[in-house]
């Protein structure tokens, strides 16, 4: 090839180049159910449906969820994230990894892995299938990345599994599901040496329990004074159970201490949290992450 046609090319190479400049954003992925999208049976889906414009739902489903509040934090505290979920309601791990693994598994810099609430279904309590399929989904993304941070969220006590006759946690205190939930995550995360850690976000909701912000058993009334975690179904999350998970997400992901966001920020502010609620709950994320 003459010598004026490779520089020609190389020219309009480098300008190319310089027109469309790599992305410094982090990529995250959220996978989960009906707790990472935020659902709330029986209440408004506020959080379901919070600005799904800022994530990107690889099942075009509209859904914002939890990931859109993480998205949020992460604006008001000047981070650069490019946030993806992938989520669908009462799954295991086991399903998103036999049935959306070709849709999930790229290079992202991070991931959030949520499995079933019992750990499984149709054995509460047994952590077996979350151990085998947390490490297979852990290996299918470091094999696009072998960078990626990727990290596991134990969840909550459900109400429903502990105040209801016939609940695998009937008669045990309320903050026992979220510890052996969060056991199970702890198993699952010694198994694989390509898991980050585990997410406390149940020990979260066992805290603000703890100190009297929250109400530990709706099914005979709230408290005057604190508030419900819990959807009208004693089983999901409500907006203020929803914060306080994606407060703990954001602390453990970024670093970031989640009262750095401060009583007035948008989240809480657009969820209709008032101010010296969303404080208390920004408390609990950072000590919770403080001890793990």
């Amino acid at each position: 090839m003459p010598l004026h046609r490779i520089l020609a090319l190389a020219i309009a190479f480098s300008c190319g180049a310089a027109a469309l400049p790599a992305s410094s954003a982090t990529t995250i992925l959220f996978v989960g159910n009906s707790f990472t999208f935020g659902a709330a049976a029986g209440a408004a889906p506020l959080v379901q449906r919070y600005h799904p414009d800022t994530v990107t739902d690889l099942n075009h489903e509209g859904i914002g969820g939890v990931p859109a509040l993480f998205k949020a934090f992460t604006v008001q505290a000047g981070l650069d994230y490019e946030v993806s979920l992938e989520t669908s309601p009462g799954k295991g791990l086991d399903w998103h990894y036999e049935n959306r693994l070709a849709a999930i598994a790229r290079p992202f810099d991070q991931v959030v892995l949520q499995s079933y609430s019992t750990l499984d279904a149709r054995k509460p309590g047994d952590p077996s299938t979350l151990v085998k399929y947390s490490g297979l989904l852990a290996q299918a993304f470091h094999d696009k990345n072998p960078k990626a941070d990727v990290r596991l969220v134990a969840t909550w006590s459900r109400a429903d599994q502990t105040w209801k006759a016939g609940g695998a946690w009937y008669g045990k205190p309320i903050a026992q599901m979220a510890l052996d939930v969060r056991a199970g995550y702890d198993k699952a995360d010694q198994a694989s040496g390509l898991i980050a850690g585990v997410i406390p976000v149940g020990q979260a909701w066992n805290r603000a329990f703890a100190s009297g912000l929250a109400d530990t058993n709706p099914f005979d009334g709230i408290d005057a004074g604190k508030i419900d975690l819990w959807a009208p179904d004693a089983y999901h999350a409500s907006v203020y159970g929803y914060y306080l998970e994606a407060l703990t997400i954001f602390g453990s992901v970024t670093g970031r201490d989640p009262r750095s966001l401060g009583a007035g920020e948008s989240v809480a502010k657009e969820l209709g949290i008032k101010a010296e609620t969303a404080a208390a709950l920004q408390k609990v994320a950072s000590e919770q992450l403080r001890d793990l």
